[in-house]
């Protein structure tokens, strides 16, 4: 298990206990709704980032070399899928850890993503070699 997880969970109860300590049930009260709140914000934004990636095609972004200069070690695949605007195309098979997916744009240009536990550990971009020449000015 994540030592992330286990860390807010012991957070979010020890600040149940201190306004237990410090208010009595008013105070539990009070952070449990503040706690309950929290939760439903990062539920609303994870159903916001699907309801926009459903719209567009599986792995398409609109300038992979743009994406891959915003992308950073330790994103989030969820941040990720919120700045492509649309699901990454699988490359690896379901549940295997590490998580692999591709996103294309209209260039022939993608970029590779590997994800593990969630969050990203690298990215590669891949350009298509450029024919001949190109007429001079």
């Amino acid at each position: 298990m994540n030592l992330q997880k286990i860390l807010v969970s012991l957070a979010g109860i020890a600040i149940v206990v201190l306004a237990h300590r410090a208010y009595g049930w008013a105070g539990v009260a009070a952070v449990i709704t503040g706690l309950v709140m929290w939760v439903l914000l990062h539920f609303t934004r994870m159903m916001q980032v699907l309801k926009r990636a459903a719209n567009r095609p599986i792995g398409y972004v609109d300038s992979a070399v743009m994406l891959n200069a915003k992308l950073k070690p330790g994103m989030t695949m969820l941040h990720v899928v919120a700045m492509t605007r649309a699901l990454g195309e699988r490359l690896s098979a379901k549940d295997e850890q590490p998580e692999i997916f591709r996103w294309g744009d209209a260039g022939e240009s993608h970029v590779t993503c590997t994800f593990v536990g969630g969050k990203l550990t690298q990215h590669e971009l891949f350009r298509p070699a450029q024919d001949a020449a190109a007429p001079a000015p």
